[in-house]
């Protein structure tokens, strides 16, 4: 068979159905709307945006699914979730058993529903998505999760037996998260260190309340405590201890899932005012120490009137977003490529949009301007695009003469994060990719024996979910190698 013959066989068997439909006079339902918070209320407040579907709004959007025999919506979920059969379920008004089997791959559920890029993975793969909008798996998924977090019942899987094996996780964020749950099931003895005061990583830090509540992540966290895992906080590995100390305390294997947390910045002239922050800085000093509630609780950040914010992905949205929640009158978004390539959920570029956020698409800072140490302006320039970098997009060139002022207090930089060295550079032996990235083959085996790694650490900054993708992947890595131990 010729390479892609098979996708391309899917793919004529999908068309076939829809036009199947067609023929007999059946229009493609529409998908069922959720409601969300008016735009005009939710400017001035944390509380989540989108607020979910009702039960009977679940069943019905369930019942828009084809269950279609090839599922091509599993090849799209990173951690392979059995989606027509939790779809099935949820339609038969099953809701329990939905969540019983999302949970047999995702250990996240309530989170992913969420935050998960839905549209360019389960969702774009929909059968239904060819001719009209594809099911809201998403939705459907955050209906169940929440279905069950809310009755308080939270049903735990059957572990296997207890082993005699032990594992450190070093981070909390959804990767280590992943992989410990599922390392617990299988019966091995697992702890996670975590540098920060609470465990969560960037599902805690990283995105706003008004996106993912912090009860939706600590009733996660929660759940994998249950599982059996302990969690321990403040602990920076490679400072505190390290991995060859975790070894030589008793763990059978290490898994890093530190994520990449070191901010890049534009190397602009002004960049040191005060004012400025990194995204990281600005979103874990609001969402994780409650900044926006000073002097309650003593972290202090700027609450400008004029806000810029660089970059086009979720993190900026978040950051525009939460700059206008904390008071500012006007937030312009700066993004030096075109409005297609913007790596955002399309929904977070539309709540931004009808929220106010003033978008400035192909434009870039040339240099910050200060008074007396603090911003006050910011000099910007216009781009076009030219030829495709690496990235596959087209690079954006700075066009001449095109210079404009827009006066600020605070700038926020949300254009990616990179490796932080100091777990890289305390672990002797453990081989790198450029920039810090720690080098692991396809299954999330690094250069070091019995230490494997995943998430953002190794791939660079990328989804929540592709992150558990790897978390998943090095658990059964993991488990056929503590096999192999005496």
């Amino acid at each position: 068979m010729l390479k892609g013959s098979s996708v391309d066989a899917r793919s004529t068997k999908r068309e076939k159905v829809i036009d199947r439909l067609e023929q007999n006079n059946k229009q493609v339902p529409s998908r069922i709307p959720v409601s969300e918070q008016t735009p005009k209320e939710r400017v001035s407040n944390f509380n989540e945006v989108t607020l979910g579907y009702t039960a009977e709004q679940a069943v019905a959007e369930a019942s828009r699914c084809l269950q279609c025999k090839l599922a091509p919506c599993i090849q799209g979920c990173p951690v392979g979730i059995s989606i027509p059969s939790f779809i099935k379920l949820i339609k038969e008004g099953n809701f329990r058993g939905a969540i019983n089997k999302i949970k047999e791959k995702n250990c996240l559920p309530t989170v992913c529903g969420r935050v998960c890029p839905q549209e360019n993975q389960c969702e774009k793969l929909c059968t239904l998505g060819k001719k009209g909008e594809p099911v809201a798996i998403g939705r459907l998924e955050r209906f169940v999760a929440d279905y069950e977090r809310e009755s308080g019942k939270i049903s735990l899987p059957k572990k296997k037996e207890p082993t005699d094996k032990k594992v450190a996780v070093v981070g909390s964020g959804p990767a280590g998260l992943t992989c410990a749950g599922d390392l617990a099931k299988l019966g091995h003895k697992v702890t996670i260190f975590e540098a920060l005061h609470k465990p969560g990583g960037v599902l805690l830090y990283g995105i706003p309340e008004f996106r993912l509540p912090k009860a939706v992540v600590e009733s996660e966290i929660s759940y994998i405590k249950k599982l059996g895992v302990e969690i321990k906080t403040n602990m920076v590995v490679g400072k505190i201890t390290t991995i060859d100390e975790l070894f030589y305390e008793g763990y059978d294997a290490i898994f890093i899932g530190v994520g990449a947390g070191l901010p890049r910045f534009l190397k602009v002239p002004g960049e040191n005012f005060n004012g400025i922050y990194s995204a990281n800085e600005f979103l874990t000093r609001v969402n994780l120490m409650k900044a926006y509630l000073f002097p309650k609780y003593d972290t202090p950040i700027k609450k400008g009137e004029n806000v810029v914010v660089v970059g086009g992905g979720n993190v900026a949205m978040d950051s525009a977003r939460t700059a206008l929640r904390l008071g500012a009158k006007k937030v312009y978004l700066l993004y030096r490529r075109a409005k297609e390539d913007m790596p955002a959920r399309k929904e977070e570029v539309q709540h931004a949009k009808e929220e106010g956020i003033d978008f400035r698409i192909l434009a870039t800072p040339k240099r910050f301007i200060g008074i007396e140490g603090r911003v006050s302006a910011a000099e910007c320039v216009e781009t076009r695009l030219g030829e495709l970098d690496n990235s596959g997009r087209r690079k954006p060139v700075i066009k001449e003469g095109s210079e404009f002022l827009l006066a600020v207090d605070v700038v926020i930089v949300a254009i990616g994060a990179k490796a932080n060295p100091l777990l890289p550079k305390a672990t002797p032996g453990l081989k790198l990719y450029k920039e810090g990235y720690i080098a692991t083959d396809q299954n999330c085996v690094t250069s070091k024996e019995g230490i494997f790694a995943g998430g953002d650490i190794v791939t660079g900054s990328a989804t929540v979910i592709s992150a558990m993708g790897t978390g998943r992947k090095a658990t059964l890595e993991i488990d056929r190698y503590l096999a192999t131990l005496k």
